[in-house]
């Protein structure tokens, strides 16, 4: 919702300059009621003038447009504490993707080593669907795919002039996949990515919403949710969609799978809502004790719900007992003088994954650990 009202203002405000501007010439060009009026003959050679510069900028409206094309990520030293937005544990390796095409790779948690990718884009997301088959996505459309774990990557999507970015990816199985987006944007692929096309999807599309993540439920079934409370289901695959109830009409950034049919949801302001079968509508609240905005969510081996978000929030769900608790990381560095920190991380949050008897959270400064999830 923010990146859409964002786009709204400045263009609104573009708007303004635009048209603001426009008057002023005219106020400036108008003569004064009094003012004498420059005879025509002089006038003239400035119409002739202004002629060739007329002629120069309708050849230019009339030029095709040029595609814009994807640039290498550069390596960069401290790419570990850069801005990174998911992350995922492909059973072998673990995978980060974020600001700047960035990816990085890890076998224990706290070394990361960047690899190369074939953009420059921010990347939002990404998922494997074995220890070698992945993709991540992001802005401008991007879509990448590796096929040795994570080590290379080939750019399978690019269309920087859509202005659009995908926010959540999934696949049911090498070949079967989906990427969402901003502004109702969705696609499929069915030949592991080699091909996309759009989603036939009028139900969660029409709106041009913004389509945030894209979960499998325990039965199988495929759920979105999104903006203005969005939440899509596909008992089918993904051939076809069908909105359900939700039960808050501002967005949701995530969702979690419960039980066989349910689902825990998360968005704004701290809004957390779980129930047992998403079509029957009935949803309970969730506790927060926060007004936090919730970006990123897992599920660990015992059924544990984690969300992470704004301020460092950590929140600790039971599914069973609905009952909620927070939880926090402190930094443990050492700096180049000796000092050592152990402040507590505010910064935001978004992305998470179980790891050990803990999770790893990706954010703005970039992955951390919390090595225990007992009461702190």
């Amino acid at each position: 919702m923010k990146h859409k009202k964002k786009l709204l203002v400045a263009g609104a405000a573009a708007a303004m300059l635009a048209t603001a501007g426009w008057v002023l010439a005219e106020d400036a060009a108008a003569p004064a009621a009094d003012a004498p009026v420059a005879d025509e003959a002089a006038a003239a050679p400035a119409d002739d003038a202004a002629a060739p510069a007329e002629e120069t900028a309708a050849a230019e409206a009339e030029a095709p447009v040029v595609a814009a094309k994807p640039r290498p990520s550069e390596i960069m030293p401290l790419a570990s504490r850069s801005p990174m937005l998911g992350l995922v544990n492909t059973g072998k390796h673990l995978v980060a993707v974020g600001d700047r095409g960035q990816i990085l790779v890890s076998n224990n948690g706290r070394n990361w080593a960047q690899v190369p990718t074939p953009v420059r884009s921010p990347l939002t997301a990404v998922t494997f669907v074995d220890d070698k088959n992945g993709w991540a996505v992001g802005h401008d459309a991007t879509i990448l795919h590796t096929a040795d774990g994570g080590k290379s990557w080939e750019l399978q999507n690019f269309n920087a002039e859509l202005e659009k970015p995908y926010l959540s990816v999934r696949f049911l199985d090498a070949n079967t996949g989906f990427a969402i987006g901003a502004y109702g944007m969705a696609s499929k692929t069915s030949d592991g990515g080699k091909t996309w096309t759009d989603l036939d999807a009028p139900a969660i599309r029409a709106d041009e919403l913004h389509l945030n993540d894209i979960i499998k439920l325990g039965n199988g079934n495929l759920l979105v949710a999104g903006e203005q409370g969005t939440i899509g289901v596909s008992a089918d695959n993904g051939n076809t969609w069908e909105k359900v109830n939700s039960p808050y009409e501002a967005s949701l950034f995530g969702a979690l799978p419960v039980g066989e049919k349910g689902a825990l949801v998360y968005g704004l302001r701290g809004n957390v809502f779980i129930n047992n079968d998403v079509r029957s509508g009935s949803w309970t609240k969730i506790d927060t004790k926060t007004v936090d905005t919730f970006f990123g969510g897992t599920t660990t081996a015992d059924g544990k719900l984690i969300l992470v978000g704004l301020s460092g929030t950590i929140l600790v769900v039971d599914a069973a007992t609905k009952d909620a608790r927070s939880v926090k990381i402190r930094k443990d560095e050492v700096t180049a003088s000796g000092r050592r920190i152990t402040d507590v991380v505010t910064s935001t949050l978004s992305g998470v994954i179980p790891f050990k008897e803990g999770v790893l959270v990706a954010g703005d400064e970039g992955i951390q650990t919390l090595a225990s999830l007992q009461a702190q």
